[in-house]
């Protein structure tokens, strides 16, 4: 059975086609630039060469159709028909209290997402118009939503309720429904199996840190907070999202300016975070070379990021009580030593103890490692995430009706001998680039 996954954003749509009978991930890529000039698609699948090549997409409707055209190319595909695939699965960002795990697809859950679309209006639309075009494209086929607010349905309303009138709560949906939860899914159950614990008994501080960027709180084996709250404003300084601010600025500033509160809304998820305090970078790798070079701006653009990185490992700590391991995931988790120091230095009072060797050593998306301390009461993980295959998993349960939510559902990747398969190749690469990254890696490699 060959399932596709689609992950749908503003302005790009990534993939991934993978063979459930072999266990193998036939091709990955994404269409890059959707709506916008200069649109092409890149595209690597299993023993070839990869495949680059511009096409104008005006819309989503285009860039599904370039991904389909692709993948049953004689050349450069992984299948001889569109007919082989047999399910697609959808990322979606918001499924706000209605979707507690994954589903089906149907018209009904199709226009409960378009009702939720206000408050995900950078990610819900996307996704919507991604899942429209591929169902025109493959008509015939199941089409089942993972959603990223699933994860955090069993936070305590201690946790996801705002000090605000309670009315807004329940006439308006205002609360906090967190993200980044397929993602946050795999790293905990990935950490659970190097810790040799059952998750149910594992207590995690979890970091996803990329353009996009929230922290979680899991304890036994279940989210309990999150950075994350109504929308993916909240929280963690981000590559052009602001984080936690004093709601009293948005309005200062429109009384200062006469800004109109669209506009206000637009800069602070696209003008602010690192961005905005840089006044020129997004990138964490601009940002980490001009600060290895001394430059003042950068410099504080890190150390603004990584402190308030380092409040919410404090606070979640606390709340925990327990903390048996802190996990880095997501671009700048998996590849940004400089922020993952200096968002655990100096927390040995929380049993938290990193070493710096090892962390510059850490630089893959193709291993897990262990850059804590060897004397580290906390271990501390950097874990690639794999959302797609979360994505999978869910898809091909839903198919076959064996689907649960994750407390009552075993994956794949659970267990303590499981190997990603399709990483090892990048791997060889990656250790002949790095020096000591073969001695802190941590999970199974045959």
């Amino acid at each position: 059975m060959v399932i596709l996954t689609l992950n749908c954003g503003s302005s790009s749509v990534k993939y991934q086609v993978y063979d459930w009978d072999a266990q193998e991930t036939l091709a990955t890529g994404i269409v890059e630039r959707v709506t916008q000039e200069g649109s092409g698609i890149e595209h690597k699948a299993k023993g070839k060469a990869e495949y680059t090549k511009e096409h104008a997409c005006p819309t989503h409707d285009e860039a599904i159709e370039l991904i389909i055209e692709t993948i049953q190319d004689p050349e450069w595909g992984v299948v001889k028909d569109i007919s082989e695939i047999k399910a697609v699965g959808h990322r979606t960002v918001h499924g706000g209290e209605r979707f507690a795990k994954s589903t089906i697809i149907d018209d009904a859950v199709l226009n409960t997402m378009k009702e939720l679309s206000s408050l995900a209006p950078l990610h819900n639309p996307a996704n919507i118009m991604g899942i429209e075009a591929a169902q025109k494209v493959l008509p015939k086929v199941p089409h089942c939503g993972i959603m990223d607010t699933a994860w955090h349905q069993t936070m305590p309303k201690e946790a996801y309720l705002y000090a605000l009138p309670y009315e807004w709560y329940e006439k308006h949906g205002v609360r906090r429904y967190g993200f980044h939860g397929t993602s946050f899914l795999y790293t905990a159950k990935r950490a659970a199996a190097l810790l040799k614990k059952n998750p149910f008994e594992t207590n995690l501080i979890i970091a996803h840190i990329g353009n996009g960027a929230s922290i979680n709180a899991v304890k036994n084996g279940i989210s309990i907070d999150t950075s994350m709250g109504l929308t993916p404003l909240e929280g963690l300084v981000m590559g052009t999202r602001c984080g936690d601010i004093d709601p009293a600025i948005p309005i200062h500033i429109m009384k200062q300016t006469g800004m109109s509160a669209e506009e206000v809304e637009k800069i602070l998820n696209k003008k602010s975070g690192v961005l905005g305090v840089s006044q020129k970078w997004v990138d964490r790798r601009d940002i980490e070379q001009n600060a290895w070079k001394g430059n003042e701006t950068a410099i504080m653009t890190q150390n603004i990021e990584a402190y308030r990185l380092k409040k919410y490992i404090g606070a979640y700590a606390a709340a925990l009580g327990r903390v048996d391991a802190v996990v880095f995931t997501a671009g700048v988790g998996e590849r940004g030593p400089d922020i993952r120091f200096k968002s655990t230095e100096d927390l040995e009072n929380l049993g938290i103890k990193i070493d710096a060797d090892k962390n510059q050593a850490s630089m893959t998306r193709n291993a897990e490692t262990e850059i804590s301390a060897d004397d580290s009461p906390v271990k501390i993980f950097v874990i690639p995430t794999d959302e797609e295959l979360v994505m999978t998993e869910d898809t091909y349960a839903l198919v076959n009706g064996s689907y649960d939510v994750h407390t009552n559902y075993t994956y794949s990747f659970q267990s303590e001998d499981y190997v990603n398969r399709s990483r090892l190749a990048g791997l060889d690469k990656d250790l002949k680039k790095w020096d000591g990254l073969d001695n802190i890696i941590v999970s199974p490699r045959s």
